[in-house]
């Protein structure tokens, strides 16, 4: 079986993301779940009930992509955690998922506002559109049906009246694009105080899709349609 990342170094990274996330305020008490896949069959994820400031590396939970539990200790995985089965089962090329509630993402999840428009460059490059989902009741069946469109074409999608989901190659890869998600929603907010964007134009859009795939940039995250 063909191992992807250290199991013992992964657990302190996802102990040190979940830190990250907690510091950020992207998550509160203990929302939020992290989840990285160690081999072709196998992930570590963060367990259900536990805060993600300060938790220990033996509350981890190891499950194959069939939601078997591998082992565990006391501890349960999170209730979400099909939402993380389910990316990887539709995109083998995910290799980690974050899932968190960082404010104003949030509040355009909730208000189901798409980040669709081509204002900054970094997120043409690193993220491309971020979509809304559907409405599905936290911890159900209905989770993995809604963000099942958005695995092979995206990179990060907007839960519906619920947070935020981004994945990656490696675990880095899928924080930074939480980060990121939550940098592009700020940005927006402070516009509507200041006045209208002005977006890229369709030469400035292709050449940071050019540099995009320069970078390897190639699977997910649709670019952003040619500004008008």
């Amino acid at each position: 079986m063909k191992q992807y990342f250290n199991e013992e170094k992964i657990k302190k990274d996802i102990c040190n993301i979940g830190q990250k996330l907690y510091d950020k305020e992207f998550v509160a008490a203990n929302d939020g779940n992290i989840s990285v896949k160690i081999n072709e069959n196998q992930i570590i994820v963060t367990p259900t009930g536990v805060s993600k400031g300060g938790m220990a590396i033996e509350s981890l939970v190891k499950m194959d992509l069939d939601g078997n539990i591998l082992s565990c200790g006391t501890w349960r995985p999170s209730s979400e955690v099909k939402m993380h089965l389910q990316v990887y089962n539709l995109n083998p090329d995910v290799k980690a998922v974050v899932h968190a509630h960082p404010p104003l993402a949030t509040a355009f999840a909730v208000a189901r506002i798409p980040l669709d428009r081509p204002i900054l460059a970094e997120s043409i490059v690193n993220l491309g559109i971020v979509p809304v989902s559907e409405y599905a009741l936290t911890g159900s069946e209905e989770v993995p049906e809604a963000v099942s469109p958005f695995v092979n074409d995206y990179n990060a999608v907007l839960l519906a009246n619920h947070g935020l989901l981004t994945w990656g190659q490696d675990l880095t890869q899928a924080f930074f694009r939480m980060e990121t998600v939550e940098h592009y929603c700020k940005i927006i907010y402070y516009l509507k105080e200041i006045g209208a964007p002005v977006e890229l134009n369709s030469a400035q859009i292709k050449e940071l899709i050019s540099l995009r795939e320069k970078m390897g940039i190639q699977s997910g995250g649709i670019p952003f349609p040619e500004s008008k």
